[in-house]
């Protein structure tokens, strides 16, 4: 039966601390309580005296810590050891701070711990992996570092700088294959008795990562895969936790309840001190009956498509070969703009049926478009954006022909900016459409920010800010104000759209008539 030892770490909030530790013993688990040194006396009091009557705390020997520091290591050794002594029925230990609380009911998490028999920890290749990706790598580990980075910046880089320029390195203990991951943990017993056995017989090896940088992400993580035999590590975090594009935590909320219940880990972090409705669902949610869960564990992607629209791969100027090359000023590119490739495609075949003008489809968004042989270019978006005046251009030298017709989604507002730049006569055509919700639903999920198993109510929070996102792509494009931009919509009669379509392919109204009635032109 599992039986779960929460190891906190925490330095503040004590009514926080109080209840969390009151919300994870609920359902018969433990919690061992390091409350940070630096903190006052009086809060620390306050915890105990809340908890006094709880015989599921205990609490580890404080000390003073700080950020990167063989403290925060030391500290949660003393919270292990005092949870390993007080509850012998302990199965598993679980690592969380202050600012984590449980996505889902005690009875799941006790029968997904029950059922893996496994340390999970993350636990990458310290050299191999790019887990660090910006600061000090190896220098972690080669040089000794006795002051913080963050309070002592200039004791810190001094030493540094000393130990480079006299060559004083060191070398990582030759038995053991240093790892790298999250410090958010759940080991079982046996692991964690390894562990303290280890601290106490291997000094060397204690030796070495009190002076490491940040070792609360390697220490753990390289013990484990030292002691424990590969085939019963999972090697991620059952801790649901995000990062900015600026390399910050990311903070939940109140309306992200749902959100969190529907990823694959146990917890999360970080739950914002002020979102007080969040945890206390959450609090009831482990203590709780068990609840329905639809995990579709999209929270990532949605969140990349909530804040990071817009800015990827943007660059902040032209490469040099991309000013250089042109179109051509005597060719003419008619740029059909639409969201619903089907339509843009009917479009686009009706138009080289009647004009028996030549045309490819989203050659900058759909991988399979059919394309002439241009020399390889053609064969990945990636190449074919890496040059793309210069790629059409070959394009229309392998056709023969100085008018052209292309589709571009209208998120692709970089390759029409790029494209008006040019000496070559361009016009854009924005075929608008009605969306249903089923049809954004749809789009949602083809695009990858939801999944076929997410949830009607996750679905249905999506469709107002992907509703509004299609809007931002329209308003983008009329925003420009670029010369020759022409507009049919499936809200117009057939007769309106000719006029549209006439001036957009210089054509007769008849011709023009004829595209605008193409049956279904507009139908999903």
């Amino acid at each position: 039966m599992v039986k779960i030892a929460y190891i906190l770490l925490c330095h503040k909030d004590p009514e926080s601390i109080i209840r969390q530790a009151i919300g994870l013993t609920a359902a018969g688990d433990f919690i061992s309580i390091h409350f940070d040194a630096r903190a006052s006396a009086a809060d620390f009091k306050k915890i105990k005296d809340g908890l006094a009557d709880n015989p599921n705390v205990s609490y580890g020997k404080r000390l003073k810590c700080g950020w990167g520091e063989w403290s925060l290591v030391e500290a949660s050794l003393n919270a292990i050891e005092a949870a390993e002594e007080a509850f012998p029925s302990a199965t598993h230990f679980y690592m969380v701070s202050g600012d984590c609380m449980a996505i889902k009911p005690a009875t799941y998490t006790h029968k997904f711990l029950e059922d893996r028999n496994f340390d999970f920890v993350e636990c990458e290749d310290f050299f191999e992996s790019d887990w660090i990706k910006v600061g000090l790598k190896e220098e972690r580990l080669i040089y000794r570092h006795w002051f913080n980075e963050r309070q002592q910046k200039t004791m810190f880089y001094t030493s540094l700088n000393l130990q480079q320029k006299l060559g004083i390195k060191r070398s990582v203990p030759n038995d053991i294959e240093m790892r790298i991951g999250s410090q958010w943990w759940c080991l079982r017993r046996k692991t964690i008795e390894a562990i303290l056995q280890f601290t106490k017989q291997r000094r060397d090896v204690m030796s070495f990562f009190k002076t490491t940088w940040i070792p609360d992400e390697t220490f753990f993580q390289t013990l484990v895969c030292h002691l424990v035999p590969e085939e019963e590590i999972e090697a991620r975090t059952l801790t649901f936790l995000m990062f900015s594009d600026y390399g910050m935590p990311v903070t939940f909320f109140n309306d992200q309840y749902e959100l969190l219940l529907s990823q694959e880990h146990l917890f999360a972090r970080k739950i914002s001190t002020h979102a007080t409705d969040l945890k206390e669902r959450l609090s009831k949610l482990y203590s709780g009956p068990d609840v329905d869960l639809n995990i579709t564990s999209e929270g990532r992607q949605l969140y990349g498509y909530l804040t990071k629209r817009g800015r990827d791969g943007r660059r902040y100027a032209q490469r040099f070969w991309e000013k250089e090359a042109s179109i051509g000023r005597e060719r003419e590119l008619l740029i059909i703009i639409c969201k619903k490739w089907h339509v843009a495609k009917r479009f686009l075949n009706a138009a080289k049926e009647h004009l028996g003008v030549n045309g490819v489809g989203y050659l900058f968004d759909e991988a399979g478009t059919s394309l002439p042989n241009v020399g390889g270019i053609e064969k990945t978006l990636e190449k074919r954006a890496r040059h793309r005046r210069s790629f059409v251009r070959m394009i229309y030298e392998d056709m023969a022909t100085d008018r052209l017709i292309v589709c571009l989604d209208p998120s692709n507002i970089d390759v029409l900016d790029d494209f008006y730049g040019d000496r070559a006569t361009i016009k854009t055509m924005e075929i608008a459409c009605s969306f249903t919700n089923d049809y954004i639903r749809g789009h949602a999920i083809r695009s990858g920010i939801a999944n076929e198993n997410s949830s009607e109510d996750a679905l249905a929070r999506l469709v107002p800010t992907v509703r509004q996102d299609l809007a931002f792509e329209s308003d983008r494009i009329r925003d420009r104000n670029f010369p020759h931009l022409y507009s049919i919509s499936d809200k117009h009669s057939p007769e309106d759209n000719m006029m549209q379509i006439s001036a957009f392919l210089d054509i007769g109204e008849e011709k023009a008539r004829h595209i605008a009635e193409t049956p279904y032109l507009f139908s999903d």
